[in-house]
């Protein structure tokens, strides 16, 4: 159940990231999950350096919150790692 949970939040996520970063990555519902999911990993991993819990539930405000963050930094970064200019 914590997979598809993950898939969950890593697809609202990313298609909100893209949203908030139109033209940094191109692609579908796929991209979006992948920003999303990878972006996850990432935003616990920030949420920890700043002495959060983002891992608490599928339904706390740091889990969705750090999860966010996470995908705007990967969205981001992806953006200047192809080059990609913001439209």
């Amino acid at each position: 159940m914590w997979l598809l949970s993950w898939i969950i939040v890593g697809l609202v996520m990313g298609a909100i990231a893209r949203a908030v970063l139109p033209g940094r990555a191109n692609g579908g519902w796929l991209v979006s999950l992948l920003v999303g999911v990878v972006g996850a990993i990432v935003g616990g991993f920030i949420g920890r350096a700043f002495g959060a819990d983002p891992n608490q539930s599928f339904w706390s405000f740091s889990t969705w919150f750090w999860a966010f963050v996470g995908s705007l930094v990967v969205l981001f970064v992806w953006g200047l790692l192809t080059g990609r200019k913001r439209t």
